[in-house]
């Protein structure tokens, strides 16, 4: 019996090793530098305070997207839609949250590569646009026409090819008045050229929650999915998405000066604690669970072979 008790705390001890080590490896494996530092190149690090930017061409000098984070968009701001009809910001505010994106549909680049990469993303979330999430498309130039929105919105909601798009998609035109509060609340500065006549403007999209608050901005072109998921998840305060992804949203933290999300290690740590101790509970009730089952069992074992004998 006391051969069988060591041989039970060996593997008991065993056990709460293999439970810590598993642990320890959960928490290397979100820590390992899998995604580029704040300092990269690869997020367009910014020069360090007190530098003097040279050689920036003068449309460049005064584009940009500041962060308004928290603060509120104008809902009242009238538009047209792709039919030409007058419709109101707040419209598009159904509940839900909303991804704004700012471009201008005649561009010869830029802004194609903005809405690619939205498509791109969106095709990789399993959330639908029109269901889960509503998103909102606004030409900054005040030129353009219902007629080109229109244009440009069958093309990518072919592009989309989930039945819920074409309700969930806006694609909008406006006057210089509404573009301009729209631009200026968001934080979205931009220049005509005049020498290449065309606009200077930075790419990025904002994701905004369903009273019209900005919550969160993603820069660039290419918008990771994952990171998607997780503003609109938040951005919705839970009421969309699963307890997997309220988990990720714990362990992941948004970072204003990237716009991306990183590795919160703290709470990491914590959760991979958390999971030990739960890990060695259990292992605990079990071995006392089956250490009664097993005596009684033996016992049961050398009763039959004296009876036999």
């Amino acid at each position: 019996m006391q051969a069988a008790g060591n041989r039970k705390a060996i593997i008991a001890r065993r056990l709460v090793v293999a439970c810590l080590l598993l642990s320890a490896s959960c928490v290397l494996a979100f820590a390992q530098p899998g995604m580029p530092q704040p300092s990269s190149p690869l997020y367009g690090a910014r020069p360090e305070s007190g530098t003097v930017s040279t050689g920036l061409p003068k449309a460049l000098k005064n584009v940009g997207i500041d962060q308004r984070l928290n603060e509120q968009v104008p809902l009242d701001a009238v538009f047209k839609d792709e039919q030409g009809q007058e419709v109101r910001l707040g419209q598009f505010f159904k509940g839900k949250p909303v991804v704004l994106s700012l471009v201008y549909y005649s561009c010869p680049m830029l802004c194609t590569q903005v809405l690619n990469g939205q498509l791109g993303a969106f095709r990789n979330v399993s959330f639908n646009i029109g269901e889960q999430f509503e998103v909102v498309t606004v030409s900054f130039d005040a030129r353009e026409t219902p007629q080109l929105a229109s244009a440009k919105k069958q093309t990518y909601i072919k592009g989309y090819n989930r039945p819920s798009g074409e309700a969930g998609w806006h694609f909008l035109t406006g006057d210089e008045v509404n573009i301009t509060r729209l631009t200026e609340a968001v934080g979205f500065r931009f220049a005509w050229d005049e020498q290449t006549k065309q606009f200077a403007h930075a790419s990025g999209i904002m994701l905004l929650t369903p009273e019209g608050k900005l919550a969160r901005y993603f820069y660039g072109i290419d918008y990771p999915p994952k990171d998607l998921r997780m503003a609109l998840v938040e951005a919705s305060q839970n009421k969309i998405g699963t307890p997997v992804d309220a988990l990720m949203l714990y362990c992941y933290h948004y970072d204003p000066a990237t716009g991306k999300y990183g590795v919160v290690v703290m709470n990491v740590l914590r959760l991979a604690g958390i999971v030990t101790v739960i890990l060695i509970v259990g292992m605990i009730l079990v071995l006392r669970k089956r250490g009664p089952n097993s005596t009684t069992q033996a016992a049961a074992t050398e009763q039959d072979v004296n009876v036999g004998a």
